[in-house]
């Protein structure tokens, strides 16, 4: 924990002179190509462990990683408010892996593990119709 503490300061620290020396706009961009480009990597890695079958959550990180590098790196570059939307897709695909996972290691059957979507979609909808 504490070497996570560390790493998380170290790389705020890091954001923030780059943000003096380059400008906020020029340290967003290569901060996001970067997590873009590592979000990728790491997906192609939980793709290949689910198609060794290492874990039952591979599947589900793989679409979240790739949702995410997708979302950071394309649906930014791309400008149209579409593709972003497009990209989340894999995000939330690979959320209701993960809750389905979570649900069977539980032993529960069934779509329970649909409530946490819903939930999120509710809390979603109620946040857009407060003013």
């Amino acid at each position: 924990m504490k070497q996570a503490i560390g790493l998380l300061a170290l790389v705020l620290a890091a954001l923030q002179l780059g943000r003096l020396l380059l400008g906020g706009e020029a340290v967003l961009a290569l901060a996001t190509a970067a997590v873009a480009l590592m979000a990728l990597m790491i997906a192609a890695t939980f793709l290949w462990l689910w198609a060794v079958r290492a874990t039952p959550l591979a599947l589900g990180m793989a679409f979240s990683w790739l949702g995410w590098g997708l979302f950071a790196g394309w649906g930014r570059i791309a400008g149209d408010p579409g593709a972003p939307l497009a990209v989340l897709g894999f995000c939330i695909v690979g959320a209701v892996l993960h809750f389905s996972v979570i649900h069977r290691s539980f032993g529960w059957h069934g779509a329970s593990f649909l409530w946490p979507v819903a939930l999120s979609l509710a809390v979603g909808v109620l946040a857009l119709a407060l003013p």
